[in-house]
């Protein structure tokens, strides 16, 4: 159990010193330590609805928070929920836990690449709204068969397609990821697919472990210490994808 705690303090350091790394950590960290993937889906979708509270309140009182984007981005995800959790109640559990660590590798190498590239890089696409409800609904696929990719592949999009301010870019996926997580754990706790004793004990770990990494992003290189978080997340899929096989 204290190993638990442990990687509940760890990734919710990392969260408060640098916004990245938590679901593409925790899940691929859970299933390493033993726990069926589809359990560590659900419980991760579980920690990560009670860490985005935390900043949502936080960016929220900063102005940082689109919600016109976040609603919009919802909106494209609720039937891509819908239909990821009527396939994940359908398909036996073996399948299940074999392709969707496959899928979890898949996601984590491509997150962690967009990741490396955000900023570098300008889609020729002009921004729509259609776009918004399209991401929305691809994001919440993901996010309901992995509990990873909301984060990533929405600022990704938001500052290299949408042009969005990326002080905004944060509060608004913050948002959207709290609602997309909570709506996404429901589905998995329906099928009792959960561990409400392990989210406790993660989220033990990650309230001081958000406070401490608060406090200390001032004294830190963050923009280094997140190239190499996402190194690391990038090495992790393939390990996965490696072990998937």
């Amino acid at each position: 159990m204290i190993a638990f705690v442990a990687l509940g303090f760890l990734v919710g350091f990392l969260i408060g010193l640098t916004g990245v790394g938590g679901g593409s950590l925790m899940t691929p960290s859970l299933i390493f330590l033993g726990v069926e993937p589809l359990t560590a889906v659900g419980t991760d979708l579980l920690y990560a609805t009670v860490t985005r509270v935390f900043g949502v309140f936080f960016h929220g009182k900063k102005g940082h928070v689109r919600k016109d984007i976040a609603f919009r981005l919802l909106a494209g995800s609720v039937p891509a929920v819908l239909i990821g959790g009527y396939a994940v109640r359908h398909i036996p559990k073996e399948i299940l836990n074999h392709y969707l660590t496959l899928l979890l590798g898949l996601i984590l190498v491509i997150t962690a690449t967009l990741s490396l590239l955000k900023g570098e890089i300008r889609v020729p696409v002009k921004p729509r709204w259609v776009y918004v409800y399209l991401l929305g609904f691809i994001v919440g696929l993901t996010v309901q068969f992995t509990s990873v990719g909301a984060g990533v592949i929405v600022s990704f999009t938001l500052m290299n397609v949408a042009r969005i301010n990326p002080r905004e870019v944060v509060g608004t996926t913050i948002l959207y990821g709290l609602a997309l997580s909570a709506m996404s754990f429901l589905s998995y706790a329906s099928m009792g697919s959960v561990d409400y004793t392990l989210a406790e004990t993660l989220i033990a770990g990650t309230i001081p472990g958000v406070y401490l990494g608060t406090h200390v992003n001032a004294n830190v290189d963050k923009e280094r210490l997140k190239r190499t978080i996402n190194v690391i997340i990038f090495i992790i899929g393939l390990v996965v994808l490696a072990h998937s096989g």
